[in-house]
């Protein structure tokens, strides 16, 4: 199989070009990067098929390609990613559409609470399951801190046929 190197060249520049684009704040640049990239890659797909033949169908040959068949696993996966990426676009458009409509820019920002999650401290007392046990004004843990078992066991209900 001889690959065509402008289809590969195609393809990588694709591919880099779709990743500088997905680095962006903006969601429409996102999402011409990430349909750039499913376009590399379906080019990439195209040349692993390996080289022209007669259409996979049994009984129609073709003088042409001296008996030589396409492979049909390529084709299928390329039409599969064409559908894929078509509903990846329509979704990314509405979320653009729904950032657009609250905030007028499709430029995505920085989250106060990611910030402020990230900034916690990383000891166990902080920890969003901190245990309500611990000390309130410390936080550190104290010796009836997650105390579990059969003494901490609610007692079962006695029913009039137990008495």
């Amino acid at each position: 199989m001889v690959a065509n190197l402008f289809l590969l060249l195609a393809a990588g520049t694709m591919v880099a070009a779709g990743v500088y684009l997905v680095l962006d704040r903006a969601m429409t640049k996102m999402m011409l990067g990430l349909l750039l990239i499913g376009n590399g890659a379906n080019l990439l797909i195209l040349q692993a098929g390996g080289g022209a033949g007669a259409p996979p169908i049994e009984g129609r040959d073709s003088e042409a390609h001296d008996g030589l068949i396409a492979d049909p696993l390529a084709q299928a996966m390329i039409l599969t990613a064409i559908v894929i990426s078509m509903a990846m676009t329509a979704f990314i458009l509405t979320l653009a559409y729904r950032q657009y409509r609250y905030r007028t820019a499709d430029v995505i920002e920085d989250d106060v609470e990611d910030a402020a999650i990230a900034a916690r401290p990383t000891t166990a007392a902080a920890a969003p399951d901190h245990d309500a046990s611990d000390d309130p004004e410390t936080g550190s843990p104290t010796s009836e801190g997650d105390t579990f078992g059969p003494r901490s066991f609610e007692a079962p209900v006695k029913g009039e046929d137990d008495e």
